[in-house]
């Protein structure tokens, strides 16, 4: 379970540039549920991913997971069980390693890779296969050859290789074009259900939302105000 215990965080805390980013935000998510962050755009999103994943540290507030404390825990140790996923495809790759290079590294959890042997490759091969975009066809291709979808693609497969505790969306599939955004979203829901990942994405596409999250939470002015169900637009809480 994740638990987020009043959370704040403000920019620039102290001169007349101050802006509060979230404002004693508090949520639960269960294990493997699926929940949707919609808001407009400077409403906290992507600040709550950063206070989750370690990359900037909150005023105030607690951070939990699966029961543990890990709201001071560096970025960089909470990697190793918090994957997350950008909306630039390129930001979660080595560009230019080779698809089987820069899967190679996220299996070895950041440690420098070592020569694939056959029965690794073989099993890389049937993860890529998986995706139905061809790439296991092209696992010594550079990464930076690839399209925006494949580049996506393979990002997630590494962010899930070893399935973390938590998986952090963040709008992955805003800069596809329409068909590999949907391709890359039919491909997460897979990976996430197959592995049962609990999962946070952020999306500006309400429809989208409420089709594929348990959850859709809407952030409003730096916190969380409306729960809306997974099927229908009424509210619930």
């Amino acid at each position: 379970m994740l638990e987020l215990i009043r959370l704040d965080k403000t920019y620039d805390d102290g001169t007349s540039f101050a802006s509060r980013a979230i404002d004693d935000l508090s949520l639960k998510v269960d294990d493997s549920q699926f929940v949707c962050i919609v808001g407009s755009n400077g409403s906290g999103k992507s600040t709550l991913f950063s206070l989750i994943a370690g990359s900037i540290m909150p005023d105030s507030g607690k951070i939990i997971l699966d029961g543990e404390d890990i709201t001071f825990r560096k970025e960089h140790e909470r990697a190793g069980y918090i994957g997350r996923l950008f909306q630039d495809p390129m930001l979660g790759t080595a560009p230019d390693l080779t698809v089987c290079e820069n899967l190679m590294l996220a299996a070895k959890q950041g440690h420098w890779l070592s020569i694939p042997g056959k029965k690794e490759r073989q099993y890389l091969r049937m993860k890529l296969a998986e995706l139905d975009m061809g790439l296991e066809d092209r696992m010594d291709t550079p990464v930076r050859l690839l399209s925006g979808g494949q580049r996506q693609a393979l990002t997630l497969i590494m962010a899930t290789i070893n399935p973390p505790k938590l998986l952090l969306l963040d709008e992955h599939t805003a800069a596809l074009d329409p068909n590999s955004a949907d391709k890359v979203l039919e491909i997460t829901k897979m990976i996430v259900e197959e592995n049962h990942i609990t999962c946070l994405m952020i999306t500006h596409n309400m429809t989208q939302a409420l089709k594929i999250g348990d959850r859709t939470l809407m952030l409003d002015k730096e916190r969380s105000s409306t729960t809306y169900p997974k099927t229908n637009a009424g509210i619930s809480g």
